[in-house]
């Protein structure tokens, strides 16, 4: 085998094993087991546990590159077999956060093919033992007698705070499937209209004889707009036929016939013209690809957002695994990934995760502990040049004790590092914030504003409202507070889907499917309309989460009707530049009015009821998945989305949005306030912890003010708290007011204050504890403002002699870092 990195690594698994060999069972004739540590040859390390079967089972866990090594089973009868293993799923499951690199098969000396499977088929794998489940690996064909399989792994994972190659293997079993092989797999590639619709069969094995199919293509409706028959011939595995013409749409075609019966397949006819691409598309879509698309999957998954219509991806990696250690970096994987999705014409939005843990204290966490470490990976992430940056997922509905002022402080940091690190650096985008709040509050205090070149929020539909889903009122809230705070920023929505249903095993029912076309297109369409200048679905990959769908791919890759919904909305909008509602539209009917930047005015319109439009809206109409309707005939608005397209005249091109003019002195000073772990405030508890919200306090407490220089040259800086009410003082060593420092280019300074509270101070209030600062040319610094309250006395006594310096620890155990690939609760819901 061929190896072009030093790294890289191909691990062999075998085994001779006959069919009543000690080292296999033989539960019927046609069925072997063979336990991972009995292969004649490998070079996996074999480890011992009394749950695995035998007492021991194979684990590999490394980054260096073994020998690669091949080995045979023996299997009494040819034939196809269904492979099952009791090994590590390469995605976390319900029973376990453990992971496991792709694994890639060879049978009798063939090519390697990754076992590239997607979540939802994974995640509902049944557990086995420990961290090992019981994985449905597909079907093989084997010859009979001594058939030759070779697992291996070439593509790491990240485990924890590294990036390593996994395979853990308890035992595999090969079961002889009878009446085999039949037909496998249904498939349309993917086309435009114009172009052919071919259709290919495939069988799970060489067929014996000629296999006859009779197949049946319907629409999203479910009318038959197609059938016919083909046949593959003996000694082939598969045959292609070529489809009548059809208008785009989406399609799902069965096999009929007795040996045929229960297979689909689904396909994707898209629009003729394609969508805006690249960073100038208004649309995206999120996939965090390293924990929902297998690695050999992804340029063909990249290519399909593509042609959908997404101009934007939103994805991420693992700060832990790309800087192990303070310092050295290793984000070769990720810039991978990154590679292939912008070589397919995706602007790439990254997101920047929890801090490793040697950068965390207990007080701390999930940040770094000293924002330089928060600069140095911002700028070393941008330097790679992807289109924006957005400052973490979600921080208001952690189950941290992190505060708004705390992130805030980091934020800048970040976005200062972002900033520095070229000429025309990426986009900085403030943290995707799940819903309006305390937190969020926080953090429009600190000034973050000033730092971002674009404001990102998340909104959902409220899981529990009876029917359909409708567009939250996130929209509304957060540009509301942006016009409050007089953001002069785009705003973007960086999440948004619906929770949809599904039982395991199972995709997501016709009416399913067709409720989440429509919210596709009425929720990117509300958004739009709120003024959102980016909306990103939430999300493109199969995902499959604790009984909730929420991908546009079914659990085979394969389109859903709301992938064809996404792709007629995105053709159609153009560059979807919302000119206003529609006007005079009969009572109950919505809609609202796009320049799609090619001379055209598009109208899109739904109605809970139908309603005739007849002379309200004139043009030419395409119903929801984009297929033109015959002219002449009065037009009804309905639940699914109708488009009405009428010429205009093209409007003056509107501002892109860019990076903002580079950060003062000023403004590469950075004011973070430290507290004692014991001083911590409450725990978030996902968003929902009553107040109050601030740090605990005793009578007398001792904390910190972290001044930070991320410019070039050395400064002077006046730091001074302000005020913070009736009852309380604060004041720095030997009881100054205000406090001159020198902090040098790259460093940080710490000013201790003792902050007091007198006996008239109420109990659990919040109360704004602001520090401001200033530098010899009297420019100012943003401010640094939390929340500060005193405890009760049970709960916390009076500290004196707190430094409010906590001892970075090597192990934050109780933190678990916060998944990207899934929202953890229903964000920005409609209050």
């Amino acid at each position: 085998m061929d190896f072009n990195r030093r790294t890289a690594m191909a691990a062999g698994l075998g085994a001779v094993v006959a069919a009543s060999g000690a080292t296999a069972s033989a539960a019927t004739p046609t069925t072997v087991t063979v336990q991972g540590e009995a292969a004649v040859r490998t070079n996996i390390p074999v480890r011992r546990d009394r749950r695995a079967s035998g007492g021991r089972y194979l684990g590999l866990r490394t980054a260096e590159k073994p020998p690669a090594r091949t080995g045979c089973v023996h299997v009494p009868r040819a034939g196809v077999y269904a492979l099952t293993a009791v090994a590590t799923a390469p995605v976390e499951t319900p029973h376990t956060e453990a992971v496991a690199s792709y694994p890639h098969l060879s049978v009798n000396d063939g090519p390697f093919t990754e076992i590239a499977r997607s979540q939802p088929h994974w995640y509902e794998s049944p557990a086995a033992w420990g961290d090992l489940s019981v994985l449905d690996l597909g079907v093989v064909e084997l010859r009979g007698g001594t058939d030759t399989l070779t697992f291996r792994v070439s593509e790491p994972t990240v485990v924890d705070d590294t990036t390593a190659y996994v395979l853990t293997l308890d035992r595999f079993t090969l079961r002889r499937l009878e009446g085999h092989p039949a037909l496998r797999e249904l498939s349309v590639p993917r086309h435009r209209v114009g172009e052919p619709a071919r259709l290919c069969l495939a069988l799970d094995g060489h067929a014996t004889h000629a296999y006859g199919v009779r197949y049946a293509v319907s629409d999203h409706h479910g009318r038959r707009v197609a059938t016919g028959q083909a046949a593959i011939a003996a000694g082939d595995a598969s045959a292609t036929v070529t489809l009548p013409d059809l208008p785009p749409g989406h399609y799902v075609v069965r096999a009929d016939g007795l040996r045929a019966h229960g297979v689909t397949g689904r396909f994707a006819r898209l629009p003729a013209r394609p969508a805006v691409t690249g960073p100038a598309s208004r649309f995206g879509v999120n996939v965090w690809a390293s924990s929902l698309v297998p690695p050999s999957r992804l340029a063909d998954f990249a290519a399909a957002l593509r042609d959908m219509g997404a101009g934007w991806v939103r994805d991420g990696q693992s700060w832990p695994a790309a800087e192990p250690a303070p310092g050295g970096y290793d984000t070769a994987q990720h810039d991978r990934r990154t590679r292939t999705l912008r070589a397919h014409g995706l602007a790439v939005l990254d997101v920047l995760s929890p801090a490793p843990e040697w950068a965390m204290t207990e007080a701390s966490l999930p940040l770094p502990a000293d924002l330089r470490h928060a600069y140095r990976y911002a700028r070393r992430l941008a330097a790679a040049a992807p289109e924006a940056l957005q400052l973490s997922n979600e921080p208001d509905v952690d189950t941290t004790r992190s505060t708004g002022d705390a992130h805030a402080a980091f934020v800048k940091a970040a976005a200062l590092g972002i900033k520095d690190a070229a000429p025309k650096p990426c986009l900085v985008v403030l943290p995707g914030i799940a819903q309006t709040g305390p937190f969020q509050d926080l953090m429009l205090a600190n000034d973050v504003v000033r730092y971002a070149d674009v404001w990102a929020f998340h909104g959902y539909p409220d899981p529990t409202e009876p029917g359909e889903p409708s567009f939250p009122g996130a929209a509304d809230e957060q540009h509301e507070l942006a016009r409050r705070h007089q953001a002069d920023v785009p705003l973007w929505m960086t999440e948004c889907g619906a929770f949809q249903r599904a039982r395991p095993g199972e995709d997501l029912t016709p009416g399913q499917e067709i409720a989440q076309a429509r919210y596709v297109v009425r929720s990117t369409v509300g958004g739009l309309a709120a003024g959102n200048d980016r909306q990103f679905w939430f999300a493109g990959p199969p995902l499959h989460d604790d009984g909730v769908y929420f991908g546009l791919l079914d659990r085979d890759f394969r389109p859903l009707p709301a992938y064809s919904a996404f792709a007629a909305l995105t053709s159609l909008l153009g560059a979807a530049h919302f000119t206003g509602p529609v006007p005079r539209l009969p009572d109950g009917v919505r809609g609202y009015a796009f320049d799609s930047g090619r001379g055209e005015r598009v109208r899109v319109v739904w109605a809970e009821r139908p309603v005739r439009l007849d002379r309200y809206v004139t043009g030419t109409a395409y119903d929801m998945m984009g297929r033109r309707l015959p002219t002449g005939r009065p037009e009804t608005a309905s639940r699914d989305p109708l488009y009405i397209v009428a010429p205009a005249d093209p409007p003056a091109p509107p501002a892109t949005t860019g990076p903002r003019t580079r950060l003062s002195p000023a403004e590469h000073i950075v004011l973070a306030q430290r507290f004692s772990a014991r001083d911590a405030a409450p725990g978030k508890d996902d968003g929902d912890a009553p107040p109050p919200h601030g740090y605990r306090l005793g009578r007398r407490t001792r904390m910190t003010l972290d001044v930070y220089n991320f410019g070039d040259t050395a400064r002077q800086v006046t730091v001074a708290a302000q005020p913070v009410g009736s009852g309380w003082t604060v004041r720095a060593e030997q009881g100054r007011e205000t406090t001159r420092i020198r902090v040098p280019a790259g460093g940080r300074t710490g000013v201790n204050f003792t902050v007091r509270a007198e006996s008239s101070v109420p109990r659990r209030t919040d109360r704004r504890l602001a520090f401001g600062a200033t530098l010899d040319d009297h420019s100012e610094v943003p401010a640094s403002v939390a929340l500060i309250h005193l405890e009760q006395p049970a709960e916390q006594a009076e500290k004196p002699g707190s430094t409010g310096v906590t001892p970075e620890v090597g192990k934050v155990s109780a933190y678990r870092l916060i998944s990207l690939a899934k929202p953890s609760r229903c964000p920005g819901t409609a209050k």
